[in-house]
């Protein structure tokens, strides 16, 4: 998640993407509802954060780390964004799952 807060506050939202499984079964759930698929879910951030202003920096603060499993963690926290004109912010849970050797978030919560 360090890495994921460098590469959005460089502007970098497919580097930020990385933490995420590339599958079409990946959930993110957002204010609009349930939306699948890592594509679409990188489509999104996109059309809400077009450039390097628009995404600020970000900084996340986690509450909770537990290890459900030997491939299945749990992640809440907050998070907030940095920007000129405003520091928006809200919350997070995160499904951690080890895929092939590597921990990939396969259902984001967002709020």
């Amino acid at each position: 998640m360090h890495q994921q807060q460098i590469d959005w506050s460089n502007g970098d939202l497919d580097g930020f993407m990385q933490s995420y499984w590339k599958s079409d079964s990946l959930v993110f759930i957002g204010k609009r509802g349930p939306t699948y698929g890592w594509q679409q879910a990188l489509d999104n951030y996109k059309k809400g954060y077009p450039d390097k202003t628009a995404m600020g920096k970000l900084s996340f603060r986690l509450d909770k780390i537990e290890l459900l499993s030997k491939a299945d963690a749990f992640v809440m926290g907050a998070w907030s964004l940095a920007r000129e004109k405003d520091t928006p912010g809200g919350y997070f849970t995160l499904w951690f799952k080890k895929i092939n050797g590597k921990w990939v978030i396969v259902c984001d919560h967002t709020s």
